[in-house]
């Protein structure tokens, strides 16, 4: 009797357990759940979440249904649109899960290995809520939110929704990633930007009114309209007035338009777009593509331009001319520099969308005077000319289409930059190449075959006697003898970038000549290599047992290390006892000769993209990577610049590959005095939150300079509150340890007072306190504190709430701070500094020893495990 009780109970359980798995549920769901879209896919299309009302459902699905790619998103049901996406540029299969526990909520693919989740929370989560606005909220146990999906907009804004200033909408491409348009609130308006060149601001609309010059705290949408609005939502800054709805959205659509749609039945009806032009919207016809506005506008070539291929689209260069590329792109910038370089003249009356936005470079020039500047200069694309006024306008970076303007009719020229084919002759000998065929020799058609075949002859023989000489070069240098077979195989690893022999490196450096650095483990020499590509030599000298090991480890793990904000290794020599590294050459040097150096002073948008550029370097290495790097000596010295001061990391070849089994293991102390977080001396596990903390010194010394350690005149330490300006007073210096000096500026909010004095007030307090805050929330003493080096990205970019700094886990910088008074005021040389500071290292009887983690950091630069 007891079997057949129980054979109902396990089918009631079963039926029980299908309902919950495959089930929608309403209003909250709460940990320990976990959903995919196999799981609830005969659910409303793989919906676990809807609103309570059911406006809206937490769905993973695949919106774009030609490609396998799913996304846990918010949809509004009656329209199905998706209103907000959470892993964008990192999507999962039908098999792939979300998870939601005590932590918040995190993706994982189909084999469990994490793609997204939400940052580290202050408390833990009770319940995940779906509200009839369409945000996704985190609830601790007194329903306080821990996070909400409106405070991380993706492309879209609904009704109830804040868009703060610093923060950004960003256009979403048919694969569902991140796009390269954005929508950007400012302090004063709303901007258009396609990779960082603006192309429209509400305030310039027709539509838009402007009611005050109070600044803008957010953008909003409501019954009513479009609004940005300042103190505290009660002030309208500037409004787009449309019809009364109860619902709306703001998008920027992945064609770069902004537009306001309300519901009308299923289906959305614009009520505003901007630009209102399309042949505003930068790459409406491709590159170099021609918009003529219209009812529709249409797209063409410019004259002695035709269609590009469906891969290149917009418009190519006829004749044996190509659109070259800004030394910024992936493609070698080093062609632009050639002498073969034209310039394609477009018609009068037309103009391009940056020219609005953008200032000239020069005033009151000619023309062959600004096509010399864009010639110089391998980010330029293209100029525009004004006649009348002699202004030079350059287009850089990227190009996009072209536009018909009646008011640049008759005044103003535009000039594409092309570079020459294999024929040297300028762009109208191209223009008709038949007629170059009439005039060639018949007798070179006969002589050039046998001529060739010849040429060719001897090129083998030239290359097969230097390689036999190479050969027995290498054995008398002992080349097969001092290396075993292991580790002549060590090398052929593959996926490793181009093996060079010495010799080919001895002709690039011309001998190795210039020396443009140096470290504990070689020099770096300037070369050149044959197809013209300048690159950074790095000869490693005093190579043990041990250098052989890191020598392996470097090429074997960065040869296959591709990122914008990382130093590229192109090659590499392993001949003889020779061991060499070539890598890309980095044209600005390092960090700290533009930033401590007697040049022109960086401005605050530049030290902007060195910090995101790094943050971003050190993400990926991180977490990007297929085994974790922790870098161990990020100082500005290892972060190089390139055009337009494009950060790059170098030196994270060296650095150990850890686990989180293994990093507990790691405690040979290496990096920069100065940089060093506390864990190194108090025998604590040494993980990424290390390359945090070194990255929060360096956020601080771009803000002030200066090197948090260096001797400072009085007046650097009584700027101004209100400008930024310097005191009158200089009575003399003082060693002042800067993170300290930052604390309380934080404490009392006057973060003006950090800013370097050089900017002279061409910077504002928030954008100062914006990198205040985010480096003492790396330099907490915990390393558990610190925010991950994504998290940092996120509140560098906007798109993630600045975090509040533990004052607690700052006190330390206290006891540092009062190492530094006492040492300022003895004043007897480096020496007895040294005493002062380090008491540990230079004990004597007499001398109080103090607890070392208070005192590792605020000695300068100096090396401990040496430079590389």
């Amino acid at each position: 009797m007891g079997s057949f009780l129980f054979i109902p109970t396990v089918f009631l359980l079963f039926v029980l357990l299908v309902l919950v798995s495959g089930g929608s549920f309403s209003e909250f769901i709460y940990p320990n759940f976990s959903a995919s879209h196999f799981q609830f896919v005969d659910n409303a299309g793989g919906a676990f979440l809807s609103s309570r009302n059911g406006t809206f459902k937490a769905a993973i699905v695949n919106p774009g249904a030609e490609q396998p790619n799913f996304y846990l998103c918010i949809i509004h049901v009656a329209s199905n649109t998706v209103i907000w996406t959470a892993n964008r540029n990192a999507s999962i299969s039908a098999s792939g899960k979300m998870n939601l526990t005590a932590k918040g909520v995190s993706i994982s693919d189909e084999d469990g290995n994490p793609v997204w989740s939400t940052p580290s929370l202050k408390s833990p989560v009770s319940a995940l809520l779906l509200n009839e606005m369409g945000n996704l909220i985190l609830l601790d146990q007194f329903n306080g939110s821990l996070w909400e999906s409106f405070h991380y907009p993706t492309d879209t804004i609904v009704i109830g929704q804040h868009l703060p200033v610093g923060s950004f909408l960003s256009s979403t491409r048919s694969n569902f990633s991140i796009g390269d348009y954005r929508l950007i609130i400012s302090d004063s308006d709303a901007i258009l930007q396609w990779l960082g060149q603006t192309y429209w601001e509400l305030s310039m609309d027709t539509n838009a009114y402007t009611n005050s010059n109070y600044i803008v705290e957010y953008m909003s949408i409501d019954r009513t309209g479009l609004h940005l609005l300042g103190r505290n939502g009660t002030v309208v800054v500037i409004q787009v007035l449309l019809s009364s709805s109860d619902l709306r959205i703001a998008k920027l659509e992945s064609s770069g338009q902004f537009t306001v749609k309300s519901l009308s039945g299923t289906d959305w009806k614009q009520e505003f777009g901007g630009p209102a032009d399309d042949c505003q919207i930068p790459l409406v016809c491709g590159r170099v593509g021609l918009c003529t506005a219209s009812t529709s506008h249409t797209c063409s070539c410019p004259a002695s331009f035709h269609a590009g291929s469906e891969d290149t689209g917009g418009c190519v260069p006829s004749g044996s001319f190509s659109l070259p590329f800004s030394c910024n792109s992936t493609i070698n910038g080093s062609q632009l520099n050639s002498p073969a370089i034209s310039y394609i003249r477009l018609d009068y009356g037309m103009d391009y969308f940056a020219n609005v936005f953008s200032e000239p470079v020069k005033y009151g020039v000619n023309l062959s005077t600004c096509q010399a500047l864009c010639s110089s200069d391998c980010t330029c694309l293209g100029i525009f000319y004004e006649n009348s006024s002699g202004s030079c306008y350059t287009l850089k970076d990227e190009l996009g289409s072209i536009f018909v303007s009646n008011t640049a009719k008759n005044d103003l020229l535009g000039y594409i930059k092309a570079l020459v084919g294999s024929s040297p002759s300028n762009f109208s000998d191209n223009k008709n190449p038949s007629n170059q065929s009439k005039n060639f020799p018949v007798a070179a058609l006969v002589l050039l075959p046998f001529s060739g075949f010849f040429l060719l002859v001897a090129l083998g023989f030239l290359l097969w006697g230097r390689r036999r000489q190479s050969k027995k070069k290498e054995i008398k240098l002992g080349h097969f003898g001092s290396l075993s077979s292991g580790d002549m195989d060590a090398f052929y690893i593959p996926g490793l970038p181009k093996r060079f022999d010495y010799e080919e490196l001895e002709v690039a450096t011309d001998d190795f000549k210039t020396l443009i650095g140096s470290g504990g483990f070689g020099a770096v020499y300037k070369g050149v290599l044959p197809d013209k590509t300048v690159v950074a030599v790095k000869k490693i000298i005093n190579l043990g047992v041990q250098g052989k090991k890191d020598f392996c480890s470097e090429i074997a793990v960065i040869g296959n290390i591709h990122h914008a904000n990382l130093v590229k290794l192109k090659g590499f020599c392993a001949q003889g006892r020779q061991r060499l590294l070539v890598y890309e050459y980095m044209n600005r040097g390092s960090l700290d000769r533009s930033l401590f150096g007697s040049g022109p002073v960086l401005e605050w948008q530049e030290r902007l993209d060195i910090a995101l550029g790094t943050a971003r370097g050190l993400a990926y290495l991180h977490s990007g990577c297929e085994q974790k790097i922790i870098h161990c000596d990020v100082k500005p010295e290892n972060i190089l610049l390139h055009d337009h001061f494009q950060a790059k990391i170098s030196d994270f070849g060296l650095s150990k590959l850890l686990t989180t089994e293994q990093s507990s293991l790691f405690t040979t102390m290496r990096g920069t005095r100065g940089y060093l977080a506390p864990e190194w001396l108090t025998n604590s596990a040494i993980s990424e939150k290390t390359d945090v903390y070194s990255f929060g010194m360096v956020l601080l010394e771009l803000v002030s300079g200066r090197k948090n350690t260096l001797r400072l005149q009085s007046h650097s330490l009584n700027n101004s509150s209100s400008g930024g300006g310097q005191s009158s007073s200089s009575s003399g210096s003082a060693l002042v340890y800067f993170p300290l000096f930052a604390l309380e500026m934080h404490e009392q909010g006057r973060y003006l007072e950090l800013a370097d004095w050089r900017l002279e007030g061409r910077v504002t307090s928030e954008e100062v306190e914006k990198f205040v805050r985010v480096a003492l929330c790396c330099v907490h003493e915990e390393p558990a504190l610190r925010p991950n080096m994504n998290t940092i990205v996120g509140m560098l970019e906007g798109g993630i709430p600045l975090g509040r700094p533990n004052l607690q886990s700052l006190n330390f910088l206290r006891f540092i701070g009062r190492g530094f008074t006492e040492a300022s005021m003895i004043e007897r040389g480096t020496e007895q500094i040294d005493r002062v500071l380090y008491p540990e290292v230079n004990a004597s009887p007499t001398t109080t020893t103090m607890d070392s983690r208070n005192y590792f950091s605020y000695v300068s630069s100096q090396q401990v495990s040496g430079p590389r």
